[in-house]
């Protein structure tokens, strides 16, 4: 990092090898933003950092969200850039594939998806508030459709979401200096929207570089805190 980057807003965004985070990262790259971002695999989280290094500082820890040695050395790398105005909660875990019904879903799975995508974001997000709320920061939580609708299959990530959902609106009525956000990207062309649908063609999914410029309408504009369709701030471009 080069000192001028301080001076620059910094974000950390989780799950940011491919998919919805490496999108919402190149977003960020070309605003000029610096970033932390991590992901299980190294490989490709090398790649994602290499792909955007000629545009931004970029900080790259692969590990992962449920080990709390990997979020102390997440804390540790904001604590070196000396800020942290966005925190993306966007690591995830569906389960089991296929998805499984709720009455025969297998507990140790339900058990991952919840310290996946509860416990994990939870745990980030108190060990980060000292810098959000030094900055007036913003906290996006990637939520789902299926935090609010009943789908046959979906009761453990739906569930896990809606929990998210409710911490994130907790958070926000406990912190109203920050801007805390539950947001539902839309259905995606990603490799976890793959997964809940093995076998099937997804390709009439957008990609998720496509909402891209909601999550930036939505930095730009700071609405109330809240849950909110990234749908609401621009609409996807299917392609």
């Amino acid at each position: 990092m080069t000192p001028e980057s301080l001076t620059r807003p910094v974000a950390l965004i989780t799950g940011a090898s491919a998919g919805l985070g490496l999108a919402l990262a190149h977003g960020l790259a070309d605003r000029g933003w610096a970033l932390i971002i991590d992901s299980r695999g190294a490989d490709a989280l090398k790649d994602a950092a290499d792909a955007l290094a000629d545009r931004t500082d970029v900080v790259p820890l692969a590990g992962d969200v449920t080990d709390p040695e990997h979020r102390a050395d997440l804390v540790d790398a904001v604590g070196e850039l000396g800020r942290l105005d966005l925190l993306v909660n966007n690591a995830s875990y569906l389960g089991a594939s296929p998805l499984q019904r709720f009455a025969a879903a297998d507990l140790n799975e339900l058990r991952r998806v919840y310290e996946v995508d509860v416990i994990a974001p939870v745990a980030l997000t108190q060990a980060l508030l000292p810098e959000l709320a030094a900055a007036s920061g913003t906290v996006i939580n990637i939520s789902s459709d299926a935090a609010v609708e009943a789908y046959e299959g979906w009761g453990g990530y739906g569930s896990a979401k809606a929990a998210l959902d409710h911490a994130s609106a907790v958070l926000a009525a406990e912190h109203p200096g920050l801007a805390v956000y539950a947001i539902d990207p839309g259905d995606l062309r990603t490799a976890m929207h793959q997964a809940a649908f093995p076998g099937e063609d997804i390709s009439d999914r957008p990609e998720p570089a496509t909402v891209v410029p909601a999550f930036l309408q939505l930095l730009d504009s700071r609405p109330a805190s809240g849950r909110y369709r990234a749908a609401e701030f621009a609409p996807a471009v299917t392609s």
